[in-house]
């Protein structure tokens, strides 16, 4: 008889991130199916399926975040700007992923403080406070605001609801930061 092949993984995780942006119910079966062998392997690899899940998210964050960074290095848009455009681009093309993220039911999961927050976005806020000139809580007011309104429109593209191009998404992020800043800066 030959030898067993070891399923890594990596190869589950890939198998099961193949899933999800198939929109398919993540479960042992469909995850041992798509990865060409029995459950075993995937509960000699990960404990429960909550854990293979939460690496799922590690790995969608990662794929994520590379989309944040390749964005920033755009230097054809302001910093602040580009950021909206990453989150809003991972949306359009990668709408499964972006559900897993940012639409699935948080409850029962730990959401980080408001000081936890706003060090996670210590770069963010430092770009709104060197471009607006205005201090730590006004560009975290100013930031949360805005991301209503992107992760509104990334939520809508990744749903089918809009269909806006690259240009009408720039178009409605200027309008919105100039319009938020104006505010910002007025004091109101």
């Amino acid at each position: 008889m030959p030898p067993k092949t070891k399923i890594s993984k990596e190869e589950i995780l890939s198998a099961a991130m193949d899933a999800v942006r198939n929109g398919e119910e993540i479960n042992a079966r469909l995850v041992a199916k798509k990865a060409g062998c029995s459950t075993q392997p995937i509960f000699s690899n990960y404990s429960s399926m909550e854990l293979l899940k939460a690496d799922l998210i590690t790995e969608a964050n990662e794929i994520y975040n590379g989309y944040i960074k390749r964005a920033l290095k755009d230097e054809s848009l302001p910093k602040y700007k580009a950021s909206g455009m990453g989150y809003i681009r991972f949306a359009s093309e990668e709408p499964k992923l972006f559900a897993l993220l940012f639409m699935r039911d948080r409850k029962g999961e730990a959401i980080p403080n408001l000081a936890q927050s706003k060090k996670e976005l210590e770069p963010i806020l430092n770009i709104i406070m060197e471009n607006l000139q205005i201090d730590r809580e006004s560009a975290f007011e100013f930031h949360l605001s805005m991301w209503v309104f992107v992760h509104g429109i990334a939520t809508m593209i990744a749903t089918g609801y809009l269909e806006w191009d690259e240009e009408a998404v720039s178009k409605a992020l200027t309008e919105e930061y100039t319009a938020k800043k104006q505010f910002a800066l007025s004091g109101k």
